[in-house]
């Protein structure tokens, strides 16, 4: 059981047409300040159709009323276009950079 979310899981796989095309999920939760980060993942041939946008939808809707947040964030390296413009079409916007946030 996961303490963080009151039994519901925090990822999940992505399935589409019977295979895992990619994954999305709330890399960390503060209960306190009842905010989560969400991170997610697609596979390069499952790309173009629509489906992350129907996950990541889902997902922040799921964050919001079964999770109970306040706040979902998500941190997108400033070269990742396609996963920016993702973001930006759900209303997200950028509120800031982190430099030498993550080694690739």
């Amino acid at each position: 059981m996961d303490l963080d979310t009151g039994g519901y899981p925090k990822s999940v796989a992505i399935i589409y047409r019977g295979e895992i095309a990619g994954t999305i999920g709330f890399n960390e939760i503060n209960k306190a300040s009842k905010i989560g980060g969400i991170g997610y993942w697609l596979g390069e041939g499952f790309k173009g159709n629509g489906i992350m946008t129907k996950a990541f939808k889902t997902f922040i809707d799921y964050g919001f009323r079964e999770l109970g947040l306040n706040r979902i964030e998500v941190n997108i390296a400033v070269e990742n276009k396609r996963s920016r413009a993702l973001a930006e079409r759900q209303g997200f916007i950028e509120e800031g950079r982190l430099r030498q946030a993550e080694w690739l």
